[in-house]
């Protein structure tokens, strides 16, 4: 049977050198196919992964929610770390070098992990309505650089503290979490950490694991006294008991939101919802590491 390798060329940490070197690391005879613009990694797993013996995706976080939307066949596949931040591979243990994590996935170990559906779309490590979908929203709005990537840390830096004085510092209760209580925003985690800033990996939902449910951390209201010790809780991965609801290996989150308020999953943004259902998708994904 076949192996494929998915690569989006205009994601942050793809170039035609590091491409070579993944190709090179990777079994003989591993065909290469490009994507070309949004949506066609979701085509091109929902072509392969019935005729394929594994999948491989060289890109960032988004190309890889395509590829695990796309899925028609249980295969195991390859996640090679070619975005700004890429933490699907990293959360996964693989190491941030693609040649590196190439390697590793050639040789890999199969493993079986979770997923999460949000009102029907998969994601791989973390979903968020409010705050976080917010910030994809306005990085997106920057556009692309001249070479098609995206921008890089320093710009979503800049975008995290215009955001905060936008909105001067201040989120009120704007959703209810069924059972939980009412939030100013949600953050739902299959893994932790959350996200990365650089080498830091940010623990906003702590207890979150890829071989359990849904964890949930979702603020009850945000102050500007209070932002620098939510901060601080976040990055500790301590969140605060008493100011924020918080769900542990969770099958199945309803929220409901005042009025719509933007979602993203695995970094994408996919709208703005006014409820959404959040359920567990255990044992879902064999992934190579």
């Amino acid at each position: 049977m076949a192996r494929v390798l998915i690569v989006n060329p205009f994601a942050s940490g793809v170039s035609e050198r590091r491409l070579a070197a993944v190709q090179a690391a990777l079994p003989s005879g591993t065909e290469t196919v490009l994507t070309q613009a949004r949506g066609d990694a979701t085509e091109l797993a929902a072509e392969w992964s019935p005729l394929a013996e594994a999948i491989y995706v060289f890109s960032g976080d988004g190309t890889y929610n395509e590829v695990i939307n796309g899925l028609r066949a249980d295969i195991p596949v390859g996640f090679v770390p070619g975005g700004g931040t890429s933490v699907l591979p990293r959360a996964l243990g693989l190491p941030r070098d693609p040649a590196r994590a190439a390697l590793r996935v050639a040789n890999g170990t199969p493993r079986r992990i979770s997923l999460g559906r949000i009102n029907g779309r998969m994601f791989a490590f973390n979903a968020g309505i409010g705050f976080d979908a917010e910030l994809v929203r306005r990085v997106d709005a920057k556009g692309r650089r001249a070479d098609g990537k995206r921008p890089g840390d320093v710009a979503f830096s800049w975008t995290v503290v215009k955001a905060l004085v936008d909105h001067r510092f201040r989120y009120e209760a704007a959703l209810e979490v069924e059972g939980l209580g009412r939030a100013a925003f949600a953050l739902i985690a299959n893994c932790s950490p959350y996200t990365y800033a650089g080498s830091l990996g940010l623990r906003f939902v702590p207890g979150a694991s890829f071989e359990g449910g849904l964890d949930i951390v979702a603020p009850i209201e945000v102050r500007p006294r209070a932002v620098p010790r939510l901060a601080a809780q976040a990055l500790r991965g301590r969140p605060g008991a008493d100011d924020v609801l918080v769900g542990h290996d969770l099958d199945r989150i309803v929220i409901r939101c005042d009025t719509p308020l933007p979602v993203q999953v695995d970094g994408e943004d996919i709208g703005d919802v006014t409820e959404a259902e959040i359920v567990a998708v255990r044992d879902a994904l064999t992934v190579l590491t």
